[in-house]
């Protein structure tokens, strides 16, 4: 038997994404969301919520623009820092030690040392409540090399990406692989 335990925000799993801005006067900012994911295959986007009292709410408001670099396992420590302290009072690429790298192809940094990254123009913007959703068209995606499979695709095995567990407040690496999709659950029918 089921049991109810209300309305809330639990979906499993939820990416940890490092939102990546400029303010007004061109400081680099980077922000950890969970509230976020892939919104359409074409044109590809990506979907991420922000409360309007983030720092980086104002900056992609109004640069048009955001970049998305996914963390490491062996990251998570800066993931969880850029989540914690606001771009308004600290500058966290000084404190982390991490590189800001401006896009060549939007208005907005991407962090070096992680291995995946997506830059992305503003397509839309809704007010859902507590939470505004921009919508970014992903105008290139980025990977480090040594994170690509012999295909020349992301490997997630290498990039090693990790979850948010909002019920539990905490983060969770990959699991083992269940099967190939598309293709697993192909027997059930025959």
């Amino acid at each position: 038997m089921k049991k109810s335990i209300g309305a809330g925000t639990i979906l499993y799993p939820n990416p940890v994404l490092i939102v990546g801005s400029y303010d007004s006067q061109g400081k680099a900012n980077a922000m950890t969301v969970a509230w976020g994911g892939i919104a359409s295959s074409n044109p590809p986007s990506v979907a991420i919520s922000l409360r309007k009292a983030t720092y980086t709410h104002g900056n992609i408001t109004k640069r048009k623009a955001f970049t998305i670099s996914i963390p490491s396992e062996s990251q998570a420590k800066y993931a969880d820092y850029f989540g914690i302290k606001s771009g308004r009072n600290e500058d966290k690429f000084a404190v982390t030690g991490l590189t800001p790298v401006k896009s060549e192809i939007v208005d907005a940094p991407y962090v070096q040392e992680f291995p995946l990254i997506l830059e992305c123009r503003l397509l839309h913007i809704f007010e859902l409540g507590l939470h505004t959703q921009f919508v970014g068209e992903i105008m290139d995606v980025k990977v480090d090399e040594d994170m690509l499979d012999e295909g020349g695709k992301p490997d997630i095995k290498k990039i090693r990406p990790f979850f948010y567990d909002h019920s539990g407040f905490s983060y969770y690496g990959i699991g083992e692989l269940l099967g190939k999709a598309y293709t697993i659950g192909k027997d059930i029918s025959q």
